[in-house]
Protein backbone atom coordinates (compact mmCIF):
# COMPACT_ATOMS: atom_id res chain seq x y z
CA UNK A 1 0.00 0.00 0.00
CA UNK A 2 2.83 2.41 0.88
CA UNK A 3 4.66 1.59 -2.35
CA UNK A 4 1.49 2.10 -4.39
CA UNK A 5 0.86 5.47 -2.72
CA UNK A 6 4.43 6.54 -3.41
CA UNK A 7 4.15 5.53 -7.07
CA UNK A 8 0.90 7.48 -7.35
CA UNK A 9 2.51 10.60 -5.89
CA UNK A 10 5.50 10.29 -8.20
CA UNK A 11 3.22 9.85 -11.20
CA UNK A 12 1.09 12.86 -10.20
CA UNK A 13 4.25 14.93 -9.79
CA UNK A 14 5.47 13.92 -13.25
CA UNK A 15 2.11 14.81 -14.79
CA UNK A 16 2.20 18.22 -13.12
CA UNK A 17 5.74 18.81 -14.37
CA UNK A 18 4.83 17.78 -17.93
CA UNK A 19 1.93 20.23 -17.88
CA UNK A 20 4.14 22.97 -16.46
CA UNK A 21 6.64 22.54 -19.27
CA UNK A 22 3.84 22.29 -21.82
CA UNK A 23 2.38 25.60 -20.58
CA UNK A 24 5.79 27.17 -21.12
CA UNK A 25 5.72 25.90 -24.69
CA UNK A 26 2.24 27.39 -25.11
CA UNK A 27 3.64 30.77 -24.15
CA UNK A 28 6.51 30.59 -26.65
CA UNK A 29 5.23 28.38 -29.48
CA UNK A 30 1.43 28.57 -29.29
CA UNK A 31 -0.85 25.56 -29.18
CA UNK A 32 1.12 23.49 -31.69
CA UNK A 33 2.55 21.33 -28.92
CA UNK A 34 5.13 18.63 -29.51
CA UNK A 35 5.40 15.83 -26.97
CA UNK A 36 8.94 15.22 -28.15
CA UNK A 37 9.88 18.83 -27.43
CA UNK A 38 8.30 18.66 -23.96
CA UNK A 39 10.13 15.40 -23.22
CA UNK A 40 13.42 16.91 -24.43
CA UNK A 41 13.04 19.90 -22.11
CA UNK A 42 12.43 17.52 -19.21
CA UNK A 43 15.44 15.38 -20.03
CA UNK A 44 13.24 12.39 -20.82
CA UNK A 45 13.41 10.03 -23.77
CA UNK A 46 10.46 10.78 -26.01
CA UNK A 47 8.90 7.37 -25.48
CA UNK A 48 8.69 7.91 -21.71
CA UNK A 49 6.25 10.80 -21.92
CA UNK A 50 3.67 8.58 -23.60
CA UNK A 51 3.26 6.69 -20.33
CA UNK A 52 1.65 9.86 -18.95
CA UNK A 53 -0.03 11.31 -22.03
CA UNK A 54 -0.67 8.83 -24.87
CA UNK A 55 -0.92 11.61 -27.46
CA UNK A 56 -0.54 15.33 -28.01
CA UNK A 57 -4.31 15.64 -27.92
CA UNK A 58 -4.47 14.10 -24.45
CA UNK A 59 -2.00 16.68 -23.19
CA UNK A 60 -3.89 19.50 -24.91
CA UNK A 61 -7.13 18.31 -23.35
CA UNK A 62 -5.57 18.30 -19.88
CA UNK A 63 -4.32 21.86 -20.38
CA UNK A 64 -7.68 22.99 -21.76
CA UNK A 65 -9.58 21.50 -18.84
CA UNK A 66 -7.26 23.21 -16.36
CA UNK A 67 -7.62 26.55 -18.16
CA UNK A 68 -11.42 26.38 -18.25
CA UNK A 69 -11.56 25.41 -14.58
CA UNK A 70 -9.15 28.17 -13.55
CA UNK A 71 -11.24 30.74 -15.40
CA UNK A 72 -14.42 29.25 -13.97
CA UNK A 73 -13.00 29.45 -10.45
CA UNK A 74 -12.07 33.11 -11.00
CA UNK A 75 -15.48 34.23 -12.24
CA UNK A 76 -17.42 32.21 -9.67
CA UNK A 77 -15.34 33.66 -6.83
CA UNK A 78 -15.84 37.18 -8.17
CA UNK A 79 -19.60 36.70 -8.37
CA UNK A 80 -19.79 35.22 -4.86
CA UNK A 81 -17.94 38.22 -3.39
CA UNK A 82 -20.68 40.71 -4.37
CA UNK A 83 -23.97 41.22 -2.53
CA UNK A 84 -26.66 39.13 -4.21
CA UNK A 85 -29.04 42.01 -4.86
CA UNK A 86 -26.41 44.03 -6.70
CA UNK A 87 -26.96 42.50 -10.11
CA UNK A 88 -25.01 45.18 -11.93
CA UNK A 89 -22.12 44.95 -9.47
CA UNK A 90 -22.01 41.18 -9.92
CA UNK A 91 -21.95 41.57 -13.71
CA UNK A 92 -19.04 44.00 -13.56
CA UNK A 93 -17.16 41.83 -11.06
CA UNK A 94 -17.48 38.74 -13.23
CA UNK A 95 -16.43 40.60 -16.37
CA UNK A 96 -13.40 42.10 -14.64
CA UNK A 97 -12.40 38.73 -13.21
CA UNK A 98 -12.52 37.11 -16.65
CA UNK A 99 -10.35 39.89 -18.09
CA UNK A 100 -7.90 39.77 -15.19
CA UNK A 101 -7.48 36.02 -15.54
CA UNK A 102 -6.94 36.31 -19.30
CA UNK A 103 -4.34 39.06 -18.93
CA UNK A 104 -2.51 37.03 -16.29
CA UNK A 105 -2.65 33.82 -18.36
CA UNK A 106 -2.51 34.88 -22.01
CA UNK A 107 -1.24 31.56 -23.37
CA UNK A 108 -3.96 29.58 -21.60
CA UNK A 109 -6.60 32.07 -22.73
CA UNK A 110 -5.38 31.77 -26.33
CA UNK A 111 -5.60 27.99 -26.04
CA UNK A 112 -9.30 28.05 -25.14
CA UNK A 113 -10.48 31.19 -26.97
CA UNK A 114 -7.95 31.62 -29.76
CA UNK A 115 -7.73 29.96 -33.15
CA UNK A 116 -8.66 26.26 -33.24
CA UNK A 117 -5.71 23.89 -33.00
CA UNK A 118 -5.26 22.12 -36.35
CA UNK A 119 -6.20 18.45 -36.13
CA UNK A 120 -7.54 18.69 -32.58
CA UNK A 121 -11.16 17.93 -31.66
CA UNK A 122 -12.10 18.74 -28.08
CA UNK A 123 -13.77 15.81 -26.30
CA UNK A 124 -17.15 16.04 -24.62
CA UNK A 125 -15.66 16.40 -21.14
CA UNK A 126 -14.50 19.92 -22.02
CA UNK A 127 -18.08 21.14 -22.51
CA UNK A 128 -19.13 21.54 -18.87
CA UNK A 129 -15.97 23.41 -17.80
CA UNK A 130 -16.30 25.70 -20.83
CA UNK A 131 -19.84 26.61 -19.77
CA UNK A 132 -18.90 27.87 -16.31
CA UNK A 133 -18.41 31.57 -17.21
CA UNK A 134 -21.64 31.90 -19.25
CA UNK A 135 -23.55 29.95 -16.60
CA UNK A 136 -22.42 32.50 -13.99
CA UNK A 137 -23.47 35.40 -16.23
CA UNK A 138 -26.85 33.88 -17.02
CA UNK A 139 -27.27 33.06 -13.34
CA UNK A 140 -27.15 36.79 -12.58
CA UNK A 141 -30.03 37.30 -15.00
CA UNK A 142 -31.93 34.38 -13.48
CA UNK A 143 -31.54 35.83 -9.99
CA UNK A 144 -32.87 39.14 -11.27
CA UNK A 145 -35.94 37.46 -12.71
CA UNK A 146 -36.73 35.35 -9.65
CA UNK A 147 -36.42 38.34 -7.31
CA UNK A 148 -38.44 40.64 -9.56
CA UNK A 149 -35.54 43.06 -9.98
CA UNK A 150 -35.14 42.38 -13.68
CA UNK A 151 -37.86 42.68 -16.28
CA UNK A 152 -37.61 40.73 -19.53
CA UNK A 153 -37.40 42.88 -22.67
CA UNK A 154 -40.05 42.69 -25.40
CA UNK A 155 -39.82 39.47 -27.37
CA UNK A 156 -39.00 40.43 -30.95
CA UNK A 157 -37.00 37.31 -31.74
CA UNK A 158 -37.29 35.41 -35.02
CA UNK A 159 -39.08 32.11 -34.42
CA UNK A 160 -36.08 29.87 -35.21
CA UNK A 161 -33.88 31.82 -32.79
CA UNK A 162 -36.54 31.68 -30.09
CA UNK A 163 -36.65 27.90 -30.43
CA UNK A 164 -32.85 27.67 -30.14
CA UNK A 165 -32.81 29.88 -27.06
CA UNK A 166 -35.66 27.96 -25.45
CA UNK A 167 -33.54 24.83 -25.75
CA UNK A 168 -30.56 26.62 -24.20
CA UNK A 169 -32.72 27.98 -21.38
CA UNK A 170 -34.15 24.52 -20.68
CA UNK A 171 -30.64 23.24 -20.01
CA UNK A 172 -29.71 26.13 -17.72
CA UNK A 173 -32.71 27.82 -16.11
CA UNK A 174 -36.03 26.45 -17.39
CA UNK A 175 -38.62 29.15 -17.96
CA UNK A 176 -36.14 31.96 -18.53
CA UNK A 177 -37.29 34.55 -21.06
CA UNK A 178 -35.73 33.82 -24.43
CA UNK A 179 -35.53 37.55 -25.18
CA UNK A 180 -33.59 38.17 -21.96
CA UNK A 181 -31.35 35.19 -22.60
CA UNK A 182 -30.56 36.59 -26.06
CA UNK A 183 -29.35 39.83 -24.47
CA UNK A 184 -27.35 37.94 -21.88
CA UNK A 185 -25.67 35.90 -24.60
CA UNK A 186 -24.91 39.11 -26.49
CA UNK A 187 -23.18 40.36 -23.34
CA UNK A 188 -21.27 37.09 -22.98
CA UNK A 189 -19.97 37.09 -26.55
CA UNK A 190 -19.12 40.80 -26.38
CA UNK A 191 -17.23 40.23 -23.13
CA UNK A 192 -14.91 37.67 -24.68
CA UNK A 193 -14.65 39.73 -27.84
CA UNK A 194 -13.44 42.65 -25.72
CA UNK A 195 -10.91 40.47 -23.94
CA UNK A 196 -9.66 38.90 -27.17
CA UNK A 197 -9.26 42.24 -28.93
CA UNK A 198 -7.18 43.52 -26.04
CA UNK A 199 -5.16 40.38 -25.49
CA UNK A 200 -4.35 39.94 -29.16
CA UNK A 201 -3.39 43.61 -29.59
CA UNK A 202 -6.29 44.77 -31.77
CA UNK A 203 -7.06 47.94 -29.81
CA UNK A 204 -3.94 48.62 -27.77
CA UNK A 205 -2.58 51.49 -29.86
CA UNK A 206 -5.99 53.00 -30.43
CA UNK A 207 -7.16 52.89 -26.80
CA UNK A 208 -4.39 53.26 -24.22
CA UNK A 209 -6.89 53.65 -21.35
CA UNK A 210 -8.11 50.09 -21.60
CA UNK A 211 -9.37 49.70 -18.01
CA UNK A 212 -11.79 52.58 -18.52
CA UNK A 213 -12.78 51.32 -21.97
CA UNK A 214 -13.48 47.86 -20.63
CA UNK A 215 -15.66 49.10 -17.77
CA UNK A 216 -17.56 51.41 -20.13
CA UNK A 217 -18.26 48.60 -22.57
CA UNK A 218 -19.34 46.14 -19.91
CA UNK A 219 -21.60 48.89 -18.57
CA UNK A 220 -23.22 49.16 -21.99
CA UNK A 221 -23.85 45.42 -21.87
CA UNK A 222 -25.47 45.80 -18.46
CA UNK A 223 -27.64 48.60 -19.86
CA UNK A 224 -28.73 46.39 -22.76
CA UNK A 225 -29.74 43.65 -20.35
CA UNK A 226 -31.38 46.09 -17.92
CA UNK A 227 -29.34 45.17 -14.86
CA UNK A 228 -30.05 47.36 -11.81
CA UNK A 229 -27.62 48.28 -9.06
CA UNK A 230 -27.94 47.34 -5.37
CA UNK A 231 -30.65 49.80 -4.33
Amino acid sequence: MVAHSLRARVRAGMIDEIKRVARRHLATDGANLSLRAVARDMGMVSSAIYRYFPSRDDLLTALILEAYDALGDAVEAADAAVERRDLRGRWHAVCRAARAWALAHPAEYALIYGSPVPGYAAPDDTVAPAQRPPVVLVGILHDGLTTGRLTPPPDELPDPLREDLAEVAAGLYPGMSEALLARGMAGWTQLFGLISFELFGRINRTLPHRDEYFDHQTGLMADLIGLPGPS
